[in-house]
């Protein structure tokens, strides 16, 4: 089963390299650009064909690896 995993700062958080990004497009003439946030996606193909089961697994990784959950939150997503 695929699933795609969601990762981003919490609200709050400060985000330089949105900020950067921000920054960057504006040089390159985009204008009106009031903030940008940056994440990640990370696509976990499992052997497990068990769409609860799938997910929990996820959710241990993220808790476990994927996602500092002091600052970060994630969401799980089927691919």
């Amino acid at each position: 089963m695929k699933l795609r995993v969601y990762v981003t700062l919490k609200p709050g958080v400060l985000d330089p390299q949105g900020e950067a990004i921000r920054h960057a497009l504006g040089s390159l003439g985009f204008e009106g650009i009031n903030g940008v946030r940056q994440g990640k996606m990370i696509e976990l193909d499992l052997a497990e064909d068990d769409a609860t089961r799938a997910e929990a697994m996820a959710r241990e990784m993220c808790d476990k690896l994927l996602a500092n959950t002091v600052i970060e939150s994630y969401r799980v997503e089927h691919a």
